[in-house]
C-alpha cells in the first residue's frame, strides 16, 4: 500500500510556558504520533514553538487540527504544507530539540520573521536539525 505522505510545519506561542508544561506536551506528542505513524520534531523556548509533523496525509492533519485546539499553544499558524516522498525524522515520534540561538533570535520572531520567511527558509531549520540529530532509536 501506498501512503501519500505531506510535512506541516506551524508556529505557535506557548501558553504557560515551563518545564512541566513541555513535558507534558512531549509525552502527549510521542504517544500519539506513535499510534499514528507520525513523525516530527519540536522546536521550542519560552516565546516559540516550531514544529514539523510528517506522515500519513490523514494522520498529519488529524494531529495538526488537535494541536490547532489544545490551549497549550497560543495563534497557531501554519507554515508550510507539502507532499512529501521520504521523512526526515523517521526515528523520531517526536524529536524536541531547545533552540537557543540557531533559529530566529527572539527579537526576530517579536518583529514577525516568520511570516517573511520563505518555506525553504523554514525548512532549512530541520534540515540541519536532522543532519545534528543523526538516526537514533525511535524516541
Amino acid at each position: 500500500m501506498i501512503t501519500n505522505l505531506i510535512q506541516i510545519v506551524y508556529v505557535s506561542q506557548p501558553f504557560g510556558f515551563d518545564e512541566p508544561t513541555l513535558a507534558g506536551i512531549l509525552l502527549d506528542a510521542r504517544r500519539c504520533n506513535k499510534r499514528d505513524d507520525v513523525t516530527g520534531a519540536l522546536v521550542c523556548r519560552d516565546d516559540i514553538y516550531l514544529q514539523l509533523l510528517e506522515g500519513p496525509e490523514g494522520a498529519v492533519r488529524a494531529a495538526y487540527a488537535r494541536i490547532s485546539r489544545d490551549d497549550r499553544h497560543a495563534r497557531v499558524k501554519e507554515l508550510l504544507n507539502r507532499k512529501i516522498q521520504t521523512r526526515l525524522f523517521a526515528n523520531w515520534a517526536m524529536l524536541h530539540d531547545p533552540a537557543k540561538t540557531w533559529i530566529w533570535t527572539e527579537e526576530e520572531i517579536a518583529d514577525a520573521a516568520l511570516d517573511r520567511a520563505e518555506p525553504t527558509e523554514i525548512i532549512k531549520v530541520f534540515n540541519d536539525l536532522s543532519d545534528r540529530s543523526g538516526k537514533p532509536a525511535v524516541h
